[in-house]
């Protein structure tokens, strides 16, 4: 039986420093940061004191006053991106069974940023125990279950088919869009409205990576502070954010005269059974979820033309991810460019590898590789190309995009121009 084909046909980007697909296109096309000193909450108490936001207001976007109360920041985000995202499909939802469109989304941590405002309400900002309950929000619910982002999601666009949150860590953005791409080809919808959403910058979230020593202490230097493959880097830096997408079987978006980004040719995803946090230096994981989707694919590894970085600029991360695609590309590893966008947006968690899979999609579109922003002293230890500063013109018809997550998740996932696509 053919298997069916599935193809993007809309994008929608939240990210620090361009809301809108357009924005964040020029953003990291131009090398251009938007990592700054943290100015959500007083960054002074912590170890770690940059991120990269996103200057959103809600109501910009069209959300109503009861909306904004009833939605976490990243559901916020979620709705938005969804709404451009269908919108640039130019899909009319409401001429589809609703029953045949589906709703995947990923997320890290949920709706941290609202749990965490809530619990200080309740507990008199932590001075009592036992908490007054009577204080609460009435939507205190929707913000424990993350559940509620597709859901709202759901709403948004009509959707009555399959709903879905995926929260596999660093790799939910990624894994949700694989799931959804899994959906279509299996029969169960005809149009998926999938991606990830996190926002993430809360003092716990903070506190938690002040511990473990993962975020960058580059404080004096926030525009240069995230530095994937330099031999300065000491950590990510923190971000948010949200990039969703309207998936459709190829034939029906081909009839219907749909714009095409990319097929989703691959994806898969593996686990390391090794480390909460912790990284094997070979890669062996990783390699072996790119060879699988690669596999799916039915691509060689020098068919491959450009490779999306994890990149997050710890130094295990970089080491890791470098020896797996030398593992799994073997010399083409040398020749392929390899590029990490959160030098200039940061890592915002779940949401990070469906804003990565838009970057990818977009590069494809525009035959240009992103740059790695603040790459001026590459760790002699890390030897490919990892196209520093500067975009690069760049014949763009494979891309492969990865994702590594706590827990020793590993994720890739391959994109195509379609008719560069196997038969």
């Amino acid at each position: 039986m053919t298997r069916r084909r599935v193809v993007i046909t809309g994008i929608g980007v939240l990210a620090p420093g361009g809301v809108g697909t357009k924005n964040f296109w020029s953003l990291i096309s131009e090398g251009r940061t938007a990592t700054r000193t943290l100015t959500h909450f007083d960054p002074t108490p912590y170890r770690s004191r940059v991120a990269a936001e996103v200057d959103f207001h809600p109501e910009e976007h069209g959300l109503r006053a009861q909306e904004i109360r009833r939605m976490d920041r990243a559901a916020q985000f979620a709705v938005v991106a969804a709404a451009e995202a269908v919108t640039d499909s130019g899909l009319e939802l409401p001429e589809v069974d609703p029953y045949r469109i589906g709703v995947t989304i990923g997320s890290a941590v949920g709706a941290t940023t609202s749990l965490e405002d809530e619990y200080r309400v309740v507990s008199d900002d932590g001075t009592k125990h036992l908490v007054d309950h009577a204080y609460a929000t009435p939507h205190l619910y929707d913000y424990l279950v993350p559940s509620s982002f597709a859901t709202e999601v759901a709403w948004a666009v009509g959707a009555e088919g399959p709903a879905t949150v995926v929260s596999t860590g660093c790799t939910s953005g990624i894994d949700a869009v694989g799931h959804a791409v899994e959906l279509i080809r299996e029969g169960s919808a005809d149009v998926m409205v999938t991606g990830a959403t996190d926002a993430p910058i809360s003092p716990i979230t903070v506190a938690c990576f002040d511990a473990i020593k993962a975020t960058t202490v580059h404080n004096d230097d926030p525009e240069h502070a995230s530095r994937p493959y330099d031999s300065t880097r000491n950590g990510f830096v923190l971000g948010e954010g949200s990039a969703v997408f309207v998936l459709e079987e190829y034939e029906s978006a081909r009839r219907r005269g749909a714009t095409v980004y990319a097929e989703v040719t691959g994806y898969a995803t593996r686990s390391n059974a090794y480390h909460m946090t912790g990284l094997r230096a070979d890669g062996a994981e990783m390699a072996a979820a790119i060879t699988a989707a690669l596999d799916e694919s039915r691509f060689a590894p020098q068919d491959v033309d450009y490779v999306n970085a994890h990149g997050s600029g710890t130094k295990q991360n970089d080491r890791h991810e470098t020896a797996a695609f030398k593992a799994s590309l073997g010399a083409h590893a040398y020749r392929v460019p390899v590029s990490s966008i959160k030098s200039m947006v940061g890592h915002s968690l779940g949401a990070i590898g469906s804003i990565e899979i838009a970057a990818s999609a977009l590069a494809i579109r525009h035959n240009v590789v992103p740059p790695t922003a603040n790459l001026h002293q590459q760790d002699p230890e890390l030897d490919l190309d990892y196209v520093p500063l500067t975009a690069r013109d760049w014949p763009t018809d494979r891309v492969l995009t990865v994702g590594s997550g706590f827990g020793g998740f590993q994720s890739a996932m391959v994109l195509s121009r379609p008719e560069r696509s196997a038969a």
